[in-house]
């Protein structure tokens, strides 16, 4: 991969108060409202449990806010369209 568009990097906060970083992968808008995916920035590559972080763009007093998805059968469904997107790193040769 070249990384011609480099990448982006946020840091997001839990009701907790523990940081994650995140890298951004992808953006996509289901029916008005913007998703983005995310890849966890700590994690361990020989873990199969690790996946992608999913989150939903909403607009509180002008600012963009990052929420959870509460609905497990739409969180599936993003993810499937969020799958067919990212390019497979099993296939490249």
């Amino acid at each position: 991969m070249s990384g011609e568009f480099g990448s982006d990097f946020i840091t997001i906060s839990d009701d907790d108060g523990n940081d994650y970083v995140l890298e951004h992968l992808d953006t996509i808008e289901v029916e008005g409202t913007f998703y983005m995916a995310f890849l966890p920035t700590d994690v361990d590559e020989e873990d199969e449990d690790f996946g992608l972080v999913i989150l939903k763009v909403i607009d509180e007093d002008g600012e963009d806010v990052l929420v959870s998805i509460d609905d497990d059968d739409f969180l599936e469904h993003l993810f499937s369209l969020f799958t067919e997107r990212l390019p497979d790193s099993d296939t490249d040769d």
